[in-house]
């Protein structure tokens, strides 16, 4: 069988940083529009773990989520939070509503600095589950062909050979376009992707095909995911 060539040169730089995924069932929400349930699931010196409608955040005294949540005190059994202007206490462990949270309609993801001082999502290629290393200067979402073959992925018969550069010099490759990609609530359809034969990277990419269709901020510790629509 013969392959179209396509010389191209993909580019990837030496990943700077990476994290955790973590990932909560959603919790149960009161019938109101503007209605958010909030729990305190863990305090930490001057920080709080919330949980908001399903979505773990970590705040320091004084910070506030983009929904508009402001941690105002971290005390012994729970914190004082303020939303809207409206200040009420939230005890450690117990759950409640907080009826002027303004709801977004889009899905997000929070993806936390690990140990190594990396950003790792769990997620999904073809709904086969992966360990993505997040990497926003990789143009494209890449594997390598060990990767690639466990994730059923048959890029010898459907994908476009082509050559990549990395640390060990060219190496064949192949172009390919995955079915869909998610991390956690995110999932996407159509993404360009790239497997690049033997072992390297050791990790799947999570590149800028899959990265670019969504609103992406980098908050040191924490690496937000937010759909665009």
């Amino acid at each position: 069988m013969q392959f179209k060539e396509r010389k191209r040169i993909l580019m990837f730089p030496r990943l700077a940083v990476m994290a955790l995924i973590f990932v909560f069932p959603p919790l149960a929400c009161p019938a109101g529009a503007h209605d958010a349930r909030i729990e305190v699931a863990g305090l930490l010196g001057d920080k709080a773990v919330l949980v908001i409608d399903g979505k773990q955040k970590i705040l320091r005294t004084g910070e506030a989520t983009p929904e508009g949540v402001k941690l105002i005190a971290v005390e012994a059994e729970g914190v004082t939070l303020e939303i809207d202007g409206a200040r009420d206490y939230y005890p450690l462990g117990e759950a409640g509503i907080g009826t002027n949270f303004d709801v977004s309609a889009n899905t997000v993801e929070r993806v936390y600095r690990d140990s190594s001082g990396m950003f790792r999502a769990a997620g999904s290629i073809n709904g086969y589950p992966v360990n993505f290393l997040v990497d926003t200067g990789a143009s494209i979402v890449a594997m390598n062909s060990v990767q690639a073959k466990r994730l059923g992925i048959h890029y010898l018969l459907d994908g476009v050979a082509t050559v990549v550069s990395t640390a060990s010099g060219k190496v064949p490759a192949y172009n390919v376009r995955l079915d869909n990609v998610a991390v956690g609530r995110i999932k996407l359809t159509g993404i360009e992707a790239v497997v690049i034969e033997g072992s390297h990277p050791e990790e799947v990419l999570l590149g800028m095909s899959f990265l670019g269709r969504l609103n992406v901020k980098n908050e040191n510790e924490v690496m937000m995911l937010e759909t665009k629509f």
